[in-house]
């Protein structure tokens, strides 16, 4: 088989400035700072942001907090062996009322017996009923 004939390569170029672009840029330049000026005359309108958000958290957030509990949450608790409750007061520093929605109670009830020990957790009396609006049950799983 015969060589395959290779293309010459050429070496890049840098663009020049034509003369075009010169004036472009020094109108640029001149009419930009009357873009500023113009800019701080103008009246900012600035919505009022609540103190209490300082670093992007609520800092008017106070314990006992109420921590909305599913399904996968449940699980991570069971596989690793913890007490909702005292990992949260581990976690967070303070008291905590776990909650749970009747949407992931639906949940629970419809994946049946592989997740019954997840099931009977959020059965506990410890963990509050969250109603929620919805007419039906929003169900994560397909």
């Amino acid at each position: 088989m015969g060589k395959a004939k290779k293309t010459p390569k050429f070496a890049v170029m840098k663009k020049l400035p034509s003369s075009k672009m010169l004036k472009k840029h020094k109108e640029e330049v001149i009419n930009g700072k009357k873009k500023d000026l113009e800019k701080e005359k103008l009246p900012r309108n600035v919505p009022y942001v609540s103190s209490a958000l300082f670093f992007n958290y609520n800092t008017a957030l106070g314990p006992p907090y109420r921590v909305l509990v599913d399904t996968n949450f449940i699980n991570f608790s069971i596989q690793n062996k913890l007490d909702l409750e005292t990992a949260m007061r581990n976690c967070l520093y303070a008291i905590c009322k776990p909650c749970i929605t009747d949407c992931v109670m639906a949940e629970l009830e419809k994946l049946g017996q592989n997740y019954r020990v997840a099931l009977r957790v959020a059965k506990d009396p410890n963990l509050r009923d969250f109603p929620v609006l919805t007419k039906e049950p929003m169900l994560m799983t397909a």
